[in-house]
């Protein structure tokens, strides 16, 4: 990745928005900004976390190893997440990649100058804090979908996950472009499973696919599909 000539706009991030509005001209004097292109990673597993990511512009996906082909996407990061926070603890080293899906534009600010953040600024030390609570009640939710959930479930649980972070284009298909292979690593699946039912919701014309875009057509239906706990058969 390369430093942007152009920094951020200091209001946008989970860190500007949380903080002391006094507490901005030092963000602005300590933060970098860089330009990812896509496919680009951030940072890779095993990686010395040496400070904290915050999206300006573009869409990250926050994955980690499954096995030594497979991958398992945790979460997508867009404008104005954070990304980097499951490096903090004990051990400084990223147990995550975040790779970017677009051209990107990200700020980061060193571990020196974000523990100084979280210690002077208490709100934004408490909705950090709200923040880790809610991923960590997700995470196990969706641990717990992938050891008891058929396939076609957690793929209709991600289509709705996804709807509701990026919302729908002019033409009602969810705005974000995923390959099928990354679909498959959202709902811990394999590509040909996913490809399956993909076409088997597609034929209930309960969704509908253009190239790597999926709309969703009966929202009901696949609520109900992505409600279902039965083990798959």
């Amino acid at each position: 990745m390369k430093e942007a000539k152009q920094g951020c706009d200091v209001s946008s991030c989970f860190l500007c928005r949380n903080c002391d509005k006094h507490w901005l001209p030092a963000i602005a004097a300590h933060k970098k900004n860089f330009l990812l292109k896509k496919g680009e990673s951030l940072f890779v597993e095993g990686d010395e976390v040496k400070g904290m990511f915050f999206v300006f512009q573009g869409i990250f996906k926050v994955h980690k190893k499954w096995d030594a082909d497979k991958e398992l996407i945790l979460r997508f990061a867009a404008a104005g997440d954070i990304i980097g926070h499951r490096g903090l603890g004990i051990d400084d080293r990223y147990p995550v990649t975040a790779t970017a899906l677009e051209a990107s534009t990200i700020c980061f600010v060193d571990m020196e100058f974000f523990r100084a953040s979280l210690k002077v600024n208490h709100d934004f030390s408490f909705y950090l804090l709200m923040f880790f609570a809610a991923e960590l009640k997700e995470s196990e939710k969706n641990m717990r979908n992938i050891a008891h959930m058929p396939v076609k479930g957690r793929l209709a649980n991600a289509l709705l996950l996804l709807q509701r972070k990026f919302g729908k284009t002019d033409s009602g298909f969810i705005n974000i472009s995923l390959s099928r292979q990354d679909l498959a690593s959202v709902a811990g699946a394999t590509y040909e499973t996913v490809f399956r039912v993909l076409n088997e919701l597609s034929e209930e014309a309960i969704i509908a696919t253009e190239n790597k875009q999926v709309a969703i057509l009966d929202y009901n239906s696949l609520s109900a599909i992505a409600s279902r706990n039965e083990l798959e058969p």
